[in-house]
């Protein structure tokens, strides 16, 4: 049932960053209109949660980031956010750990998944790390809301 919650709650926030949300102008629009913009959508939702795994885990804050044409959405550094994804090419595992963080072996186990388009192409991404500053140390904007 969490599962079901997250994924419903994961495609209603990816379906309005992406498309914005729907008023009677916009359904009125004929179907010849011109695309909007000319770059492929980027448009992630983003969620914490405490625990190993998101299948056990209740998500505790989610936020949206879309960075295409410009940053904007919940996330509160979506700027230097949408900076770092771009500098890896949207690949989330490319983001490594700062050098200059010390963190303590205590494990709290925090889950972050994304979900949502970067740049026209299906994401879905989850990990898990052992506590919240090990979570921060990983990419300084992304994972930091």
């Amino acid at each position: 049932m969490r599962n079901t919650a997250r994924w419903a709650t994961t495609i209603a926030l990816t379906a309005t960053a992406v498309c914005g949300p729907l008023t009677g102008a916009a359904l009125a629009a004929p179907a010849t209109t011109a695309p909007a913009s000319l770059y492929a959508p980027s448009a992630l939702v983003l969620t914490i949660a405490h625990g190993d795994s998101s299948a056990t885990a209740a998500p505790q804050r989610a936020v949206t980031l879309t960075c295409a044409p410009t940053a904007s959405g919940t996330h509160p550094a979506a700027v230097p956010a949408c900076a770092e994804l771009r500098g890896v090419g949207g690949d989330l595992d490319a983001l490594a750990a700062r050098d200059d963080v010390l963190c303590t072996r205590e494990y709290d186990p925090v889950v972050v998944t994304v979900d949502g388009v970067w740049q026209g192409k299906r994401v879905s991404y989850e990990r898990a790390f052992a506590n919240d500053c090990v979570k921060t140390s990983y990419g300084t904007s992304v994972f930091s809301f």
